[in-house]
């Protein structure tokens, strides 16, 4: 509207009223899902139905002459007022009576069941017995699991009904640290210093488990998001965040254009059922959830980096998508009113942006290394940015303008991402869709970004940071492909347990100094190593120990140790060690999180303890994690060999040390990912990617299990 002497004149689009309408709708629909699914989830693991059968039977039973309520029925009549309103016949009054004592027994019912299951999630005795050798106690606690659980729970049904985290006593911390950091000396004991070190602790340690037990334990995962995470003032690049693969053994589409928005379209597709959630649980053996928190912040979470500490910012929804090309910025709408564009609508869009010629404007080009360098960089690196974003009409009327827009800052992801990530890459290679090659459209008007000098000094600054840390990068990825889990099954022996073996066999080939490995679900797992004396065949030399594959050949193993099935036992005994460990870790008995939840009480307290800031401050020069994957569920790998995704990986945490991550992706391949730094000159990814490969090849020998050519 316009304001002029003779009046207001106010002018009406239909346009923009249709759109304002729809946008309406689609927000009410959105707030009327979350309200279904709270109230879903709130009663879980009871449903309408049940409710409605609860009603059903007491109505019928009342009718009856059957009073299963013994006499609450009755009671709850004498106290609904008379004479007035809807409870003027005693039939309203009989139906209302029932209703509302329904409504209460299928409450406590509900209650009931749900404490009962989070009693049965709590038996964690499954994980310690043999494949194939399930008790008869274990399956009975696995009926009445899947009893429990409901038909078609979804994302988040489970998570009132899972058990908290247990309480370690500090005492068995102790005792599998000492095992943990045991002296690669082959002696299989602790040095003295270690052991004063350990000791250090004890005074200290009945008021700090105390404590723990108190309330420390409940905000362990708060505190180390917060401490370990957050409070970082390192660059998230390398040191925090991870990168993850597309397919690499074949290529979807030749168009850019086409391929982005198959992509962009499979991943709102993918929000849009994370937001009803309408994805399943993830299930370990079909049967027991899995935590599904972290899921809620795969989409619309930014975390602003602060003096201090990182906050982080979630939306509840998005509607476009911010896009880097040659230097220059572009916000691209998804959505035309409540309608999710194509993906040749999206086409389109990204067409016209690659075909875009204008330049980055000054401070434009390197404005993400804002986020890339250190968390805080003084005063300026909060600079304010100021964007002019004119307006275009849609282009023949299909989908919105590409508008420019300053970049938000980049979260953590969790690995659930990988799984994300599979289910859109398969949908893409079944329902993609694309324009024919060649289709152009008129370019967007170019934005003026208004970056103050001081704030490019700051993101220049920033940048240089980031290049350093990146140029130091070596990253060396390979696909094994001699064997996969099918051979390793044939070892009688887990998949994981087989690659960690080989890692450690690698590590010490390469003649690395680090002292313990960790690896998998963010809890440390010990290094082989710490096998015993007595697991060690022949005396306490350790000449015949599994890991003094060092720097020899199988030939030359064998010379040392003759007899085969001592060596198969030692593996044995190692992987079973490993897979121990990790069952500890599943089951919150892990060392790292007590170790860090006892050191925070101990700041809290004001209490020094040595033992706790030397154990934490051990590098990690050898870091692991295997990647886990779905997508073999979702196609036959045998028939399309060619369409697995490699996963990911993510950088040393060590500056001496290495990353690696794996992915055993089905029953013939594995893919590695290793970095270190070229700044170390005990470092170096490729060859040890190398030794690897190699381990895992001796490894096989020792089964004499035949292999594919590699």
């Amino acid at each position: 509207f316009t304001v002029t002497p003779e009046g207001v004149d106010f002018r009406l689009s239909r346009e923009a009223l249709k759109h304002i309408y729809l946008s309406g709708i689609n927000s009410w629909k959105r707030r009327l899902i979350r309200i279904k699914n709270g109230i879903l989830r709130g009663v879980y693991p009871g449903s309408p139905t049940s409710w409605l059968v609860v009603v059903m039977t007491t109505l019928g039973s009342s009718y009856c002459n059957v009073d299963i309520s013994m006499g609450l029925i009755c009671f709850i009549q004498r106290w609904l007022p008379e004479g007035c309103g809807p409870y003027r016949t005693p039939q309203t009054r009989t139906l209302l009576s029932v209703a509302v004592f329904s409504t209460g027994a299928w409450m406590v019912g509900v209650l009931f069941f749900r404490q009962t299951l989070k009693l049965l999630l709590s038996y964690h005795g499954w994980m310690f017995e043999m494949h194939g050798q399930t008790s008869h106690f274990t399956k009975v606690w696995a009926m009445c699991v899947r009893l429990l659980s409901g038909r078609r729970p979804m994302l988040y049904s489970f998570q009132t009904s899972l058990p908290k985290l247990p309480v370690p006593s500090v005492s068995a911390t102790i005792h599998r640290v000492r095992a943990w950091v045991r002296h690669p000396s082959g002696q299989g004991r602790p040095d003295s210093e270690d052991l004063s070190k350990h000791k250090g602790l004890s005074p200290t340690k009945s008021r700090l488990e105390r404590e723990q037990w108190g309330w420390a334990w409940k905000k362990v995962s708060d505190w180390w998001e917060e401490y370990v995470y957050l409070k970082g003032r390192t660059p998230l690049m390398v040191n925090s965040n991870y990168y993850v693969m597309d397919l690499v053994l074949v290529k979807n589409a030749d168009v850019q254009a086409a391929r982005l928005g198959n992509i962009v379209h499979a991943m709102i597709k993918y929000r849009h059922k994370l937001d009803r959630e309408e994805i399943k649980p993830v299930m370990v053996l079909g049967i027991v959830p899995m935590c599904s928190y972290q899921m809620e912040r795969m989409f619309n979470t930014t975390r602003i980096p602060g003096k201090d500490t990182d906050v982080l910012q979630h939306l509840t929804d998005s509607r476009h998508v911010a896009v880097y090309h040659k230097g220059r910025f572009f916000k691209l709408w998804l959505y035309e009113g409540s309608r999710l564009l194509r993906p040749r609508d999206l086409e389109m869009q990204f067409q016209r942006i690659l075909d875009d010629p204008s330049p980055p404007q000054p401070g434009e080009e390197k404005l993400a290394a804002l986020t890339a360098g250190g968390r805080y960089s003084g005063p300026g690196s909060g600079a304010r940015l100021q964007w002019d974003i004119p307006e275009q009409p849609h282009p023949q009327g299909k989908g919105p303008e590409c508008l420019m827009v300053q970049t938000g800052y980049r979260e953590n992801r969790d690995p659930r991402t990988i799984s994300g990530l599979e289910k859109v890459m398969r949908c893409e290679l079944v329902s993609g869709e694309h324009l024919p090659p060649g289709v152009l459209l008129e370019s967007p008007a170019p934005a003026d970004p208004s970056v103050s000098r001081q704030c490019q000094a700051v993101i220049e600054s920033s940048y240089q940071v980031a290049k350093a840390l990146a140029d130091d990068v070596e990253l060396y990825c390979f696909q094994f492909l001699p064997f996969g889990k099918g051979l390793i099954k044939k070892c009688r022996t887990s998949p994981d347990a087989f690659v960690q073996i080989a890692l450690q066999l690698a590590h010490f080939r390469v003649g690395a100094p680090g002292r313990r490995a960790g690896g998998g679900q963010r809890q440390a797992l010990p290094d082989l190593r710490s096998l015993d004396d007595q697991d060690v065949p022949g005396g306490t030399d350790g000449d015949c120990t599994l890991l003094h594959l060092r720097g020899q050949g199988y030939s030359s193993l064998l010379h040392v140790c003759p007899q085969k099935a001592d060596l198969q036992d030692l593996f044995r005994k190692a992987a079973e060690k490993h897979q121990n460990m990790y069952r500890l870790a599943m089951t919150g008995a892990g060392i790292d999180r007590h170790l860090f939840c006892l050191y925070v009480v101990s700041k809290y307290l004001g209490v020094k303890s040595p033992f706790l800031a030397e154990v934490l401050s051990e590098p990690w020069r050898l870091s692991t994690s295997q990647t886990a994957q779905f997508q073999i569920r979702m196609f036959d790998p045998n028939q399309y060999p060619n369409h697995l995704g490699a996963g990911g990986g993510f950088g040393p945490v060590a500056n001496d040390g290495y990353g690696v991550s794996y992915m055993i992706a089905g029953e013939n391949t594995i893919f590695f990912h290793v970095s270190s730094k070229f700044s170390s000159s005990e470092t170096n990814a490729q060859r040890f990617g190398n030794h690897i490969r190699q381990a895992l090849l001796d490894i096989a020998d020792l089964f004499q299990v035949p292999k594919a050519d590699s």
